[in-house]
């Protein structure tokens, strides 16, 4: 086993025995050898004409399904793996005229039962790091990481029915380009122009949420609970949340959101329904206790599902659906061509339990995307102008588990009372509960949202240089302090770099897959730097270093 794809690995260095995030060495051995089967479907449909939709939407539900903490039921995997080695050899098919001389193994290896398939999985071969050169593997890495996140963001835009060829070219240019002998700068090139595509679908992701259920608006967000029974759901997936909430109008049972289903909140399709009561808990790692006081049956629709604790009793109170799965929870199939969803077993189980237990009250507010932030741009610009707004911090990414991340709760504590943060991800519950207050009516803190709308701070820092007839995004009064920890984030990253900004703190590590080589590349060109301590970060940032 190898792996050093989020930001927990061992040490900083990789995982070689078990993932820290309880990945076993076999689950992690499929996860690659799926990746290496789309490498095949990506060299042959390179060679295509025209881009062939159905293997460009695979391609993006494998790599999503190899994301930190989507998939740990290895028979489902398999059944990934077999589906995307017929997908391969109807591209190769169609691609036979101009696939010619030998292919690389991974365009021809064909298994005849699981049992060559598990073995191939445990070969050296399809690991990550099979190149000797540490650079070459570092950048590989690089690429295919970001390639995870797009290809997420992707599928979310295309389960509302929203794709671009463009996307699908392109990811099937990369991971081809990664079984390629290219020069450091060919694969520089590339990885920056991964930077793009992120935002081309970020941004395709975007038009597909809001044109299907409108610009999110500000939101006061309930935390507590009523006493009827719930249905808590969790994950990116807003069309579940949709089929579901109105598979419940008037079932008698609440539907609260977690960890990043909280925007869902922010919506305007989703603020008739009477009985979506609030948002349950906080962010993904903490889904051990949330989801155990929690009492009803829980949904995860993506990342993040974590393993389940001996002394947890919700296994059976767990649904998973879409590219998510886990050994003993109920799987939720696909909705049929024109269809819903059928979330009446979900229903069922609920009507059963008791209440969730109350685990805090208050309300949080959130709902700050573009549109929103854009709608206020007068009184943003106004209270800069006027000094009450000193500075920005976009704080946007991930939560995790390392004691180290009470940093971004520090700095948001620390941070004059003249600064706002900017925020999109879980990266949010670190701070977004604390009494941090308003300048002049804006909240301190500005949630625009899941992690895709980190999308949206982008789009409001350009249109803030636009405002201000500033020619580089860069002289803006805005820091960066960004936290990670999957593979989503790094697409984020690689966009915002695409985006030419600079000076980027990322913590609460550097990735563990940037070689020294690389990293300089990017520090010399990007002066991207680690986190360090709090007050000389802030004290750095207020001055805008």
């Amino acid at each position: 086993m190898f792996c050093y794809q989020c930001q927990e690995t061992v040490n900083n260095q990789g995982c070689t025995v078990k993932g820290v995030c309880g990945k076993p060495e076999e689950t992690a051995a499929l996860q690659d050898l799926l990746i290496y089967v789309c490498k095949g479907i990506a060299i042959a449909a390179e060679k295509l004409d025209a881009v062939d939709q159905k293997a460009g939407r695979y391609v993006c539900e494998a790599l999503f399904t190899t994301i930190t903490n989507v998939a740990w039921d290895d028979g489902r995997i398999i059944d990934k793996i077999e589906e995307g080695l017929k997908i391969r050899d109807e591209v190769k098919a169609k691609a036979a005229s101009s696939l010619s001389g030998a292919q690389p193994d991974c365009v021809t290896w064909a298994p005849k039962n699981r049992e060559e398939i598990m073995a191939k999985a445990m070969s050296d071969e399809v690991r990550i790091n099979a190149a000797s050169n540490e650079d070459v593997t570092s950048l590989r890495s690089l690429l295919i990481f970001g390639l995870k996140g797009i290809a997420a963001y992707a599928e979310h835009a295309a389960v509302l029915g929203y794709e671009k060829d463009d996307v699908y070219a392109f990811i099937m240019e990369a991971l081809a380009s990664t079984t390629k002998d290219l020069s450091a700068e060919a694969m520089i090139a590339m990885v920056m122009k991964a930077g793009e595509s992120a935002v081309t679908t970020m941004a395709l992701l975007d038009e597909a949420n809001t044109k299907t259920y409108g610009n999110p608006e500000i939101t006061e967000v309930n935390l507590g609970v009523r006493n009827n029974p719930g249905i808590l759901i969790s994950g990116h997936d807003l069309r579940d949340m949709e089929e579901l909430l109105k598979q419940t109008e008037g079932a008698g049972v609440d539907v609260y959101t977690h960890g990043e289903m909280l925007p869902a909140h922010y919506y305007p399709a989703f603020k008739k329904y009477g009985h979506f009561v609030g948002n349950y808990g906080s962010s993904w790692w903490h889904q051990n206790e949330d989801f155990e006081t929690f009492n009803g049956p829980i949904i995860l629709t993506t990342n993040c599902l974590i393993p389940i604790k001996k002394d947890n009793t919700y296994l059976s109170r767990l649904f998973t659906t879409s590219i998510v799965n886990y050994p003993g929870a109920k799987h939720i199939v696909d909705r049929p061509s024109g269809g819903e969803k059928d979330f009446s077993d979900v229903i069922a189980l609920a009507k059963t339990c008791p209440p969730p237990k109350e685990i805090e009250s208050g309300k949080i507010v959130g709902g700050f995307a573009h549109h929103q932030v854009l709608a206020l741009a007068d009184k943003v610009v106004d209270a800069v102008k006027s000094g009450s707004i000193k500075r920005f911090v976009v704080m946007a990414g991930c939560d995790g588990r390392q004691k180290a991340r009470s940093y971004f709760t520090e700095v948001a504590e620390t941070l004059p009372e003249d600064t706002v943060i900017l925020t999109a991800g879980c990266a949010k519950y670190r701070y977004n509960k604390l009494p941090l207050g308003d300048i002049g009516g804006i909240p301190r803190v500005l949630d625009a949202g899941q992690c895709n709308d980190s999308y949206s701070l982008a789009v409001i820092a350009l249109k803030l240089k636009d405002i201000f007839g500033l020619k580089d995004i860069n002289d803006l009064p805005i820091s960066f302090d960004i936290a990670w920890y999957e593979q989503k984030a790094v697409a984020v990253l690689l966009a915002l770099l695409y985006l030419n900004v600079k000076g980027i703190r990322l913590g609460p590590t550097l990735p563990a897959f940037l070689s020294p080589a690389v990293a300089k590349v990017l520090v010399e060109k990007f002066d991207i730097k680690p986190i360090g301590a709090v007050s000389e970060d802030v004290a750095a940032m207020m001055a805008g270093k």
